[in-house]
């Protein structure tokens, strides 16, 4: 098996060298097209983040695969698999809102062993190794302690096809509004996830996320000792992620809501 510890500092290497340019070419005009909707964005800058990262992954392991947002699946099949998402927050960053990340995960055998999530117009980074203590920036991190929703900061987001499918978020989101001590919308899943682990969010939830959105911050959570429950349910990657009893209430707040439904 590889050497993790210098995996990760590779990761971490790269991460900042993509937040560089992509701090440099923040708040700039950008070349914009559309996926699978309006509101679905991808910039040049995605594309470039994404090249870079392919281009330095396949130099120092070039027999490993590399699953990423904008290219799919490149590489020949690999007991080693990458998972990039080279600018999360696309919609952010186009719309000069600093709240986005490059998010980087490695499997080994179809387990998530590593993951990184760099932040850079605030320079942090997130750092694990699966059975570690993952890090902020080298200190330790740890999901928040906080017990009843009253007393809690969450965050959640909506799917890209919010506005055509019925399962948008749009009746949970409110449902958790006066329950809580406040809701956030960040707009990057890997800042949410990276944020839960550091116990700035108390919990989190979100519909139908893609693979690179949620690799590398699932695996902070857990190693922060948080929880993360897959709504299996759901479209796409759909879950709850904070602390035992966090999650718990999010997820009898999703029961209760998906009853009403039915009742309906």
């Amino acid at each position: 098996m590889l050497d993790l510890q210098e995996v990760l500092a590779d990761a971490c290497r790269w991460a900042r060298e993509i937040g560089k340019i992509q701090k440099e070419k923040f708040g700039e005009k950008h070349t914009v097209h559309t996926k699978s909707s309006a509101i679905d964005l991808v910039t040049e800058v995605d594309e470039l983040s994404e090249q870079y990262l392919l281009s330095r992954v396949n130099e120092k392991y070039p027999g490993h695969e590399i699953y990423a947002e904008e290219s799919g699946r490149t590489g020949r099949k690999s007991e080693y698999t990458w998972v990039i998402d080279p600018l999360d927050g696309t919609v952010n960053y186009n719309q000069g809102i600093p709240i986005f990340t490059i998010s980087i995960a490695l499997r080994f055998r179809d387990e998530t062993v590593l993951g990184v999530i760099y932040q850079p117009m605030l320079d942090e980074m997130f750092a694990v190794i699966k059975g570690q203590k993952p890090r902020l920036n080298g200190s330790e991190i740890h999901v928040s302690s906080k017990t009843r929703l009253q007393d809690s900061i969450l965050a959640s987001g909506f799917p890209y096809d919010r506005a055509v499918h019925k399962d948008n978020n749009a009746d949970y989101f409110s449902y958790f509004v006066p329950l809580v001590r406040g809701l956030r919308r960040m707009g990057a899943a890997s800042y949410d996830l990276a944020c839960v682990a550091a116990g700035r969010l108390d919990g989190y939830w979100e519909l139908n996320l893609s693979p690179w959105d949620v690799e590398a911050g699932v695996l902070l959570v857990r190693e922060a000792g948080g929880e993360v429950i897959f709504l299996t349910e759901k479209r796409g990657v759909s879950l709850i992620a904070g602390n035992r009893e966090i999650c718990r209430h999010i997820l009898a707040g999703i029961k209760s809501v998906d009853e009403k439904k039915k009742d309906g």
